[in-house]
């Protein structure tokens, strides 16, 4: 795919048309494995396209193993001998990691996947641009009939064109926790997502139901989730006629001990007395700077954290908000699953599924009204 942090030309895009059109072609088995492809000049012509261009998507068709040239005879669509056999459907993955979050996400596909005989090919980006865009191109060269990806919608300097780019593609694509929020009801992709607002939302929900009324968000700012957290938060506070919460953002790598104390110090300034941390490595990080304090946790502060990766563990295990991991990686298969069955019949599905809270001891219990004192 080509960069995306300029607008393509008009020559670049109707390649990619052509592109997407002789990859569909020879991946839904229009010319089947060893049938021959149109010639140059005669496809030049069916298309209104130069030589020049077919020749270069006859080339990188090549590269990808998709056809292969024979010398005098012509261009032939390559055997692909996995796929001849076996009617297995492939899924390609692509996830931005491998070790926090998407595991579980993963082991949802798979089992769904599983479940329908299909195979998994998995690829990982990194949160790579330039990696996400090679790995893409490797899923499809695999032969996949179709695709569940995580892309930098949120990194992208246009997502729609980025998202107009993914739905290009030869092979139908089911976005996975991610979507184009700001397009409203013009977001044309298929995915099923988080209700991250949602989530944010029922945390302050219950920590104002035990009593508290000033709140903190304490939050990453270099995540996809960040936005819509932030959203739900506001929206709470709005919708309970609380007043306005002391916000403490920085990106990831900033969060350490000494910032969570400073971190503290302002909630402690704004009179909070209950605060959503996002995620689980800052809120146990809260948990430290209340500890050096001398505060106590719920007594003086009530935490809650969102992503319950290990929220159970902390020296105070921690309320947590879980987004439904598992359940969503199992969803989107069946989706993809159904959308490769049906074709154009499925309707096309948008998704949001609501996390859970998972109440521990960090935020207490309500009691006269007032939020819990800890007795230890």
């Amino acid at each position: 795919m080509a960069a995306r942090e300029t607008p393509a030309s008009g020559r670049e895009l109707k390649f990619r048309a052509l592109m997407a059109e002789l990859r569909r072609g020879i991946l839904d088995g229009t010319w089947p494995p060893g049938s021959k492809l149109p010639t140059e000049r005669a496809l030049a012509t069916e298309t209104g396209l130069s030589v020049t261009t077919v020749r270069r998507a006859y080339e990188d068709l090549v590269a990808l193993g998709l056809v292969e040239r024979r010398q005098g005879a012509g261009t032939f669509a390559a055997h692909r001998a996995e796929r001849d056999r076996t009617d297995r459907r492939v899924v390609g993955v692509l996830v931005p990691d491998t070790t926090f979050y998407y595991p579980r996400v993963l082991q949802g596909i798979e089992k769904e996947l599983a479940t329908a005989g299909a195979r998994l090919v998995l690829a990982c980006s990194h949160y790579d641009p330039a990696e996400e865009d090679a790995a893409v191109e490797r899923l499809l060269s695999a032969g996949v009939h179709g695709l569940l990806l995580v892309p930098s919608l949120h990194t992208a300097t246009d997502p729609g064109r980025r998202a107009e780019e993914l739905l290009a593609l030869p092979v139908p694509a089911v976005l996975v926790e991610r979507r184009l929020a700001a397009h409203g009801p013009g977001d044309p992709t298929e995915h099923v997502c988080t209700d991250h607002e949602g989530g944010a939302y029922d945390a302050v929900r219950h920590l104002r139901a035990l009593g508290h009324e000033r709140f903190g968000l304490v939050a990453r700012t270099d995540a996809p989730t960040t936005a819509p957290i932030e959203s739900g938060f506001a929206r709470a506070l709005a919708d309970l006629g609380l007043p306005a919460a002391a916000y403490e953002r920085d990106v990831m790598a900033r969060w350490d001990p000494d910032r969570a104390d400073r971190a503290l110090a302002a909630l402690r300034a704004g009179a909070v007395t209950a605060a959503l941390c996002f995620g689980d490595r800052e809120a146990a990080l809260m948990l430290g700077a209340a500890r050096r304090a001398g505060l106590r946790v719920p007594g003086d502060l009530a935490l809650i954290s969102y992503d319950n990766e290990f929220a159970d563990v902390a020296e105070t295990p921690l309320t947590a908000v879980s987004p439904p991991k598992y359940q969503l990686g199992r969803l989107a298969a069946q989706i993809l699953l159904r959308r490769l069955a049906e074709g154009d019949a499925a309707p096309l599905h948008q998704v949001q599924l609501r996390p859970r809270l998972v109440v521990r001891a960090s935020c207490g219990a309500r009691t006269d009204g007032g939020p819990q004192k800890s007795k230890t």
